[in-house]
């Protein structure tokens, strides 16, 4: 079963690992040349966004028919969930970060962007 998510949705493990690991880890303390108001949020935004359009990728490049109830759960609702749980872990696991609601808003705002962009992805059919 672990091999067949590996063969289908690689991507979208390899980034939602990525994310786990961005999410509990310390931040390393830099300046940026140029401040940009927000910063955290968007970025909140964009990772999720791009997991989110990518499981929307994947899902329509390694189904014939799409199942509206497969993709609410694992391309909307499990985004979300993991949105969540990071942030939770966030407040209680780690002494280096905390867990935002704002955060949480940005993930899940990310990932309805990701879910529209998702519904307009058209992948061609293998052999045509």
């Amino acid at each position: 079963m672990l091999r067949l998510y590996l063969r289908r949705y690689p991507i979208t493990l390899l980034l939602a690992v990525g994310i786990v690991f961005l999410s509990l880890l310390p931040i390393p303390d830099f300046k940026v040349g140029v401040e940009v108001p927000l910063a955290d949020k968007w970025t909140h935004m964009l990772m999720y966004g791009v997991l989110t359009l990518v499981i929307w990728f994947e899902y329509r490049r390694s189904h014939q028919d799409l199942s509206k109830g497969k993709l609410l759960l694992f391309a909307f609702l499990a985004p979300i969930a993991m949105g969540g749980l990071m942030e939770l872990a966030q407040a209680y696991l780690t002494t280096c970060r905390s867990g935002e609601w704002l955060d949480f808003v940005a993930n899940t705002i990310g990932i309805c962007c990701g879910t529209i962009l998702g519904l307009l992805i058209r992948v061609p059919k293998k052999g045509c």
